[in-house]
């Protein structure tokens, strides 16, 4: 076997272990009934676009293909550090709720523990960073790949 015919494989498997944390996290939420407001709906949104951007590179590899793969998937991350800041805001609201006269240090601590998963967002940015590695040093990015 090639080191090509190797590294091909490994972008592919990259691509796939992506798509299938996008399918995975859009089940959970809505498993979680995670649609009571329309901020509830940007991670389906953005499971929608990840899985759309991999199926396009990967049946399409070319260079704009590819690129487009790459800004779906900072889209994705941005949307994760997006879903971890709500789900922070939504703990810490709910533990000074519970203890108006509380600071923020002393609810801090329970806020991270809180109902929202703090990390439960980062599936995305795992997924969007599995996504962009599977791209990385791709032939079809090279300057010199006239094919693209």
């Amino acid at each position: 076997m090639t080191t090509e015919v190797l590294v091909q494989r490994f972008r592919t498997f990259l691509q796939l272990v992506a798509g299938i944390i996008f399918v995975a996290t859009a089940m959970e939420l809505w498993l979680e009934e995670h649609t009571r407001n329309v901020i509830q709906g940007i991670p389906f949104f953005l499971c929608g676009l990840g899985i759309a951007a991999i199926l396009l590179a990967m049946t399409r590899t070319q260079r704009w293909t590819l690129q487009i793969l790459r800004i779906a998937m900072i889209l994705v991350c941005a949307g994760s550090l997006f879903g971890i800041y709500q789900h922070f805001q939504h703990n810490l609201g709910f533990e000074l709720g519970m203890r108006p006269n509380a600071v923020v240090s002393d609810v801090l601590i329970p806020a991270l523990r809180g109902a929202s998963p703090m990390l439960a967002p980062g599936n995305l940015a795992l997924a969007g960073i599995l996504g962009i590695a599977g791209t990385y040093r791709h032939p079809k990015l090279s300057k010199n790949d006239e094919r693209a």
